[in-house]
């Protein structure tokens, strides 16, 4: 019951947090310098998700040639440049992580 509990309570929260800034974003006017930086959000945090398990898949860092998901890694950043076709990109790094394992 408390798991249920706490996964609604969670829930709810995250709801709530990103209805009121749709809400304030609806009702006044936002500076153009807010709407710049924000551009910059979801690069960062795809980033910040992205690098620890590219660069630290033990938790040291490891950036040699036997650190299968930094090479895997850059074949899905040079598939991605060359394509710009983000399924494309997510097959290739998938398919280079399976075959370096």
């Amino acid at each position: 019951m408390n798991i249920w509990l706490v996964m609604l309570l969670g829930g709810a929260l995250t709801f709530g947090m990103r209805l009121s800034f749709i809400y304030l974003f609806g009702r006044f006017e936002i500076p153009v310098m807010v709407k710049r930086a924000l551009r910059f959000v979801p690069p960062a945090v795809l980033s910040a998700i992205i690098a620890p398990g590219l660069f630290m898949p033990d938790n040291t860092l490891d950036l040699s040639l036997s650190n299968v998901h930094l090479m895997a890694g850059v074949v899905a950043i040079l598939v991605a440049w060359r394509t710009k076709n983000t399924l494309l990109t997510i097959i290739a790094g998938m398919i280079t992580l399976l075959a370096l394992r």
